[in-house]
């Protein structure tokens, strides 16, 4: 049976609005209503590449009441196809990628603002495990500048979880000390990267954690590459577990569906949140 506390996280829900696919703001609302959604995190770089095309979001948004209420952005020259060129490309990690990420990261801020946003996540890239080691001294450097052009707009800037254990995102974040840096805990990534148990990761890591990405997945069986995601409800997070610890945690933020590969994106994402709903209800 769910807990009184789990059972309040039903008014939290909402979808990444970059996993429906949509070229404009008239396709995301369409899927997101075929999903049944009425809450979405935006995918912030299409703002910054078409504000002729996604300028006119927030006017559509109010007549379809629809409610934007977080972001996300990426970073140049990212690279998935193995974990070994995700870990060279990542984030803000690559010198040769820096200042261009700085840059749209500075207009990604200000778009944030006029679209009423308080909470921005990105992958900030692997973080160095060695606090002595000099790049984790420069990652922190680059994270606390880009922190700092979101909190001068009020925002909370979200670092995605996955690309290191977290035993090293706590250690990171504690050295860090940025008030306005938290972590967006996505519990299928931590299974994608083979980076442990995401209900145990909350616990280490639960008092940052002011977004959740919904995604599920299970764990490769070829050590050195990508687990499998998989709708929610259909991989290996241990759901009820996972709501209980963020409960615990005392969370308080979005809980936004994401789903990044397959062709029945508005059926695995109503599915899905057809699964946590009843979860919820129990």
């Amino acid at each position: 049976m769910a807990s009184k506390g789990v059972a309040r996280f039903k008014d939290r829900l909402a979808v990444c609005g970059w996993s429906l696919q949509a070229p404009d703001p008239a396709t995301l609302t369409e899927r997101m209503t075929a999903a049944g959604f009425r809450r979405v995190q935006l995918d912030l770089d299409c703002f910054r590449e078409q504000p002729q095309v996604w300028d006119s979001a927030p006017d559509l948004f109010a007549k379809s009441g629809i409610v934007a209420v977080s972001g996300m952005f990426r970073t140049v020259g990212e690279d998935y196809s193995t974990l070994e060129s995700i870990r060279r490309t990542g984030g803000i990690v690559p010198d040769e990628t820096w200042e261009r990420n700085l840059a749209n990261a500075e207009v990604t801020a200000r778009n944030a603002e006029r679209l009423g946003l308080r909470f921005v996540m990105f992958h900030a890239g692997f973080l160095p495990h060695d606090p002595a080691a000099p790049e984790f001294g420069k990652l922190a450097d680059r994270v606390r500048q880009i922190a700092r052009l979101f909190a001068a707009r009020g925002i909370t800037l979200g670092c995605e979880t996955g690309q290191e254990t977290a035993a090293a995102l706590r250690t990171f974040l504690e050295h860090l000390g940025e008030p306005n840096v938290a972590v967006n805990f996505d519990p299928a990534n931590m299974l994608l990267y083979g980076n442990g148990d995401p209900v145990a990761a909350v616990r280490e890591v639960g008092r940052w954690i002011r977004g959740v990405h919904m995604k599920d997945a299970a764990v490769t069986k070829v050590p050195g590459t990508w687990g499998t995601e998989l709708a929610v409800g259909r991989g290996q997070v241990d759901w009820p577990a996972f709501l209980a610890a963020l409960d615990e945690a005392g969370f308080d933020g979005w809980m936004c569906f994401e789903r990044e590969a397959g062709d029945r994106r508005v059926e695995d994402l109503r599915e899905g949140r057809e699964f946590i709903e009843r979860l919820l209800a129990a």
